[in-house]
């Protein structure tokens, strides 16, 4: 199924950004797992030392499936098999399919370790409420603390806790694809360092006041957080400030550097984001522009991914550009800088005020703007609030007319979208974003 193959190396790629676990191409070796679509989603638990299946069979094409699955196979039982589940979860034996309790079974201490981590309602590995269950609107698995009831048997992605085990089993110590990551909490600001040439610095600022909230804690602390700051409500027009980061070593020709950034000062200031690469002879000191950010009135924080292709090793830098101090009232802020050897999204729609939408009966559905995708076709995102199914938003994806019609080839088959609704959270290693994956085929084609 080539969807499911898509969302298979997209569950590799979060390994590597998440832990030291990697995978690579079969080459005879004894020790191998052989993905098949057979019925259901399952594996064999730990290396078998003669090669194990993975089956991800038809509706198991989710990458947070495919990462329990996998999980299994490097050794983790779910979460309810602790010794100790019974401190935390209540089993419904009776309402348990026949021939389906042993889903259920509790292994002792001796045979599964948790790593001296606790119980974790949120695990990738906890079933969900009405797993194996006789009837549809009964549980067989609830939680002693009610509110995780909601939450056992997520499949987003990764918990914390989940990282911490997987980590401690395989003595990870770095990541394959995490390179840098600053919410400028310390006084050290991460390695980074403050131009040379330019004419002002940056300020390591703390949130407090009005306009100036720090991003990583906001919405909850007041007074508390750090940011970046370039202030451009007193000086000379086109002073600049630059900001650079530690000398990265990449791994990977392709980087996204992510980062959340407000400009609250004159709708002529710029924030450009600039490399400096090895010039060829050791030195850090190749310059490439390579993104400009405009100010504009919406003055909330907004979240920027910039794709860099460094190939050695480089700086990457935030200079921010005085437009008129005159008409400026603040200034440019950045906070919680991240930086991974991977694809960048092709397109990211902010939707303010959510939750006020949900709140308003009025509003029915949303419509993005139109984006296209690197081959050059025009696509959409269609909201809808309240779906027919209370409780839930539907998103669809939807292709449409776009500039380059005439060139592309039509229907647009076997091209993968994966949508994903993203967990803000400021360490990028946390985030438990919830992502769906389809492929055209023919049968979308409409006559």
């Amino acid at each position: 199924d080539l969807n499911a193959k898509g969302v298979i190396l997209q569950a590799f790629e979060m390994y590597r950004l998440k832990s030291c676990v990697d995978f690579k191409p079969y080459e005879g070796e004894s020790t191998y797992i052989y993905f098949m679509k057979g019925n259901g989603c399952w594996s064999m638990v730990g290396d078998l030392k003669t090669g194990q299946n993975i089956s991800i069979g038809t509706g198991c094409d989710y990458r947070a499936i495919v990462e329990h699955e996998i999980l299994h196979a490097l050794g983790f039982y779910h979460e309810q098999s602790r010794m100790d589940r019974d401190d935390y979860v209540t089993i419904w034996w009776d309402e348990i399919l026949e021939g389906g309790e042993h889903n259920f079974v509790k292994y002792d201490d001796g045979y599964i370790t948790d790593l001296n981590t606790p119980y974790d309602y949120e695990s990738v590995m906890h079933y969900g409420p009405f797993s194996f269950n006789k009837n549809s609107s009964i549980p067989t698995i609830t939680t002693k603390i009610p509110e995780f009831n909601d939450i056992i048997g997520q499949r987003l992605d990764f918990s914390a806790i989940d990282l911490e085990r997987l980590n401690r089993m395989y003595n990870c110590t770095s990541t394959h694809t995490f390179l840098d990551q600053c919410s400028f909490e310390l006084e050290n600001i991460c390695g980074m360092i403050q131009g040379t040439s330019d004419d002002l610095d940056w300020v390591r600022q703390q949130g407090g006041a009005t306009g100036q909230e720090d991003h990583t804690l906001s919405g909850r602390c007041r007074d508390a957080g750090y940011f970046m700051y370039f202030d451009t409500n007193s000086g000379n027009a086109d002073e600049v400030a630059v900001l650079e980061s530690r000398i990265l070593y990449p791994k990977r020709t392709q980087q996204c550097l992510q980062f959340f950034y407000k400009i609250t000062g004159s709708p002529s200031d710029k924030l450009i984001i600039w490399t400096k690469e090895d010039d060829g002879t050791g030195n850090v000191r190749k310059l490439r522009k390579i993104q400009t950010f405009q100010a504009d009135s919406d003055h909330s924080w907004k979240i920027a991914h910039v794709t860099l292709n460094a190939q050695e090793k480089f700086r990457y830098l935030f200079q921010g550009l005085k437009g008129d101090p005159s008409s400026s009232s603040g200034g440019i802020v950045i906070d919680d800088v991240t930086l991974t050897e991977a694809p960048c999204p092709t397109a990211v729609w902010v939707i303010r005020n959510f939750s006020q939408i949900l709140d308003d009966t009025s509003v029915t559905v949303l419509q993005s703007p139109r984006f296209y995708s690197p081959e050059g076709y025009g696509f959409g995102i269609t909201l809808y609030p309240r779906a027919s199914i209370s409780g839930y938003t539907r998103i669809a994806l939807h292709l449409c007319s776009g500039e380059n019609d005439g060139v592309l080839e039509w229907p647009a088959l076997n091209r993968q979208a994966m949508l994903t609704v993203l967990d803000q959270d400021p360490d990028a290693l946390k985030r438990m974003s919830s992502t769906r994956s389809f492929t055209t085929s023919q049968d979308h084609v409409t006559s």
